[in-house]
C-alpha cells in the first residue's frame, strides 16, 4: 500500500509539474486532501519557516529591482562580457552564477541571457556554449548563496543535528564545490558543437530571409540606459545586507540575547525586510513598482509551489518512513552516493531546489546520515535541467535566434543535459570531498 501511495505522490507531482509555477502547488493540494482523508495520513505542519524566508528575500531583491539596482547589476555584468568576448563561454556562467549567488534567485538569468547571446554571435561563437552553461549555473549558484531559501533550510537542519556547523560551514564548501562544477562545465562547454558555418540549422536559417534578418539585425544591450545614482546606492545597500548577514553568522554572540541564540533562518528575514526598508526609503522608490518585476513574480509563484510540494512530501514521508527506514537505510549506508542520486530524482521532478532539500533532508537525517555527506552533496538539489521544462532553459532556447541551443528530437539530448551533469557531479563530488576535511 505505501508503493502505491509513493506512486499516488509522484503522479501529482507530475500532474502539477505539468501545469507549472503556482499549479505545482496546487495540484499537490489535492494530493494532501486525499492523503488525509483517503488514505488516512496525519497532516504534518506546512513549510511556514521556508516560505517565510522565500518572501523576505524576494521582497528585498524585488525592491532592488524596482530601484534600478537589478539594471545596474546587469550593466557591471555587461561591461565585463563585452571586455573579454572571446572568453563569453568562460565568463558568462560565472557571471550568472555570481548574480544568483548575491541574489538567492536565479530568475535574473532572464535579463542577461539575450546579452551573452548577442555577444557570442557577433563574435562568431555558437551561442549554445555560453548560453546553455549560463542558464545550468544560474541555478548552481542557488547552494552557494547565504539568502537562497534551500542554504537557510539547510542551515536550520544541520545546526540542529551539530551546533559546529554554521552558515559559514555550508558557504565555505559549496561556493568551491559549486563555482568548480560551474568551471569545469564551462571548460566543456567552449568545444561542444559545431561551428556556426558548419551548423545545419544555423545554416538553414541563414537562407530564410525573415530568419537572416532577425538574426544579423538583433543587437540586445543594457548600456544604452542611463540610470539615476540611487540604482546604485540599491545595490550597495543590498550588498550591505549580505555582508551585515554573514558578520552576524561569524559572531554568533551578536545574535545571542539573554543566552539564547537567534536562529540564522530568523536573522536572514529580520535583515532582508529592514535592508528592503532602507531601500525604499533611500531611493524613494515607488511602492507600487515593486510587485511588477519579474523577481516578485517569479519568486511569490515559487513560495506557493514549495507551499504544497513540501506539505503533501513531508506529510507521506512522515507517515511511511518508520516503515521504510530499514531498508533504505541499510541500502545508502552501504552506497552513500545513492542519497545524491534520490534528491536528484526528486529535484527532476518537482523543479524546486529548496522544495527538494525540505522533501528529503530530513528523511536523510533521519537515516542517520553524517553531516559531512550531506551538506557535501548538497548541490544534488538541482536536477531540474535533465527534463528541459523549467522556465530558464526554455527561455534561453528562445533567446537564442540562431537555434543552437534547443531541445533535440528525442526530448533528452538537449542543450542542457552535459553541462548539467558535469555541473552537479562534480560540485557533489568537490563538495563531499571538503565536507569530509572541514567538518
Amino acid at each position: 500500500m505505501l508503493v502505491l501511495q509513493f506512486l499516488f505522490l509522484l503522479l501529482m507531482l507530475y500532474l502539477g509539474s505539468r501545469k507549472g509555477g503556482i499549479g505545482l502547488g496546487l495540484v499537490s493540494g489535492i494530493g494532501l486532501v486525499i492523503e488525509v482523508f483517503v488514505f488516512h495520513m496525519p497532516p504534518t505542519s506546512p513549510p511556514i519557516s521556508v516560505m517565510l524566508i522565500i518572501m523576505a528575500v524576494v521582497t528585498c531583491a524585488s525592491i532592488l529591482e524596482a530601484a534600478g539596482g537589478l539594471k545596474y547589476m546587469l550593466q557591471l555584468a555587461e561591461r565585463i562580457l563585452r571586455s573579454k568576448p572571446q572568453k563569453i563561454s568562460l565568463l558568462g556562467p560565472i557571471v550568472t552564477y555570481a548574480m544568483t549567488l548575491m541574489l538567492g534567485t536565479g530568475h535574473a538569468v532572464y535579463a542577461v541571457m539575450p546579452v551573452i547571446g548577442d555577444i557570442a554571435l557577433k563574435n562568431g561563437i555558437r551561442p549554445e556554449r555560453p548560453m546553455a552553461a549560463s542558464s545550468v549555473a544560474s541555478q548552481m549558484g542557488i547552494t552557494a548563496s547565504p539568502i537562497s531559501a534551500a542554504v537557510v533550510y539547510y542551515l536550520a537542519q544541520m545546526s540542529g543535528l551539530d551546533s559546529s556547523i554554521t552558515l559559514l560551514t555550508i558557504m565555505s564548501i559549496q561556493i568551491p564545490a559549486t563555482l568548480g562544477g560551474v568551471l569545469l562545465m564551462s571548460l566543456y562547454s567552449m568545444r561542444r558543437g559545431l561551428e556556426l558555418d558548419k551548423d545545419p540549422e544555423y545554416q538553414r536559417r541563414m537562407q530564410d530571409p525573415d530568419w537572416r534578418d532577425k538574426i544579423l539585425s538583433t543587437t540586445a544591450t543594457t548600456l544604452d540606459e542611463q540610470l539615476p545614482v540611487s540604482a546604485r546606492n540599491s545595490v550597495l545597500l543590498f550588498l550591505a545586507a549580505l555582508v551585515t548577514i554573514v558578520v552576524i553568522a561569524m559572531f554568533p554572540e551578536v545574535r545571542t540575547l539573554n543566552g539564547h541564540a537567534i536562529s540564522m533562518s530568523v536573522i536572514i528575514q529580520m535583515m532582508m525586510l529592514a535592508f528592503g526598508g532602507l531601500i525604499l526609503l533611500a531611493t524613494d522608490t515607488p511602492v507600487a513598482r515593486v510587485p511588477e518585476g519579474v523577481v516578485f513574480k517569479s519568486g511569490m509563484v515559487a513560495a506557493i509551489a514549495i507551499y504544497g510540494i513540501a506539505w503533501m512530501s513531508d506529510t507521506y514521508f512522515q507517515y511511511a518512513m518508520p516503515s521504510f527506514q530499514a531498508g533504505i537505510t541499510e541500502m545508502v549506508h552501504a552506497y552513500p552516493w545513492t542519497i545524491a542520486l534520490a534528491m536528484f530524482t526528486v529535484s527532476v521532478v518537482i523543479n524546486s531546489q529548496a522544495a527538494t532539500a525540505r522533501m528529503m533532508l530530513p528523511v536523510a537525517m533521519g537515516m542517520g546520515l553524517p553531516p559531512q555527506l550531506l551538506i557535501g552533496i548538497m548541490p544534488s538539489v538541482y536536477g531540474y535541467f535533465f527534463i528541459p521544462n523549467y522556465p530558464s532553459d526554455i527561455a534561453t532556447c528562445n533567446f537564442d535566434v540562431t537555434g543552437t541551443t534547443r531541445i533535440g528530437k528525442y526530448y533528452f539530448n538537449h542543450s542542457f543535459m552535459l553541462p548539467g551533469l558535469i555541473g552537479v557531479m562534480s560540485a557533489c563530488t568537490v563538495g563531499y570531498l571538503l565536507a569530509g576535511i572541514m567538518i
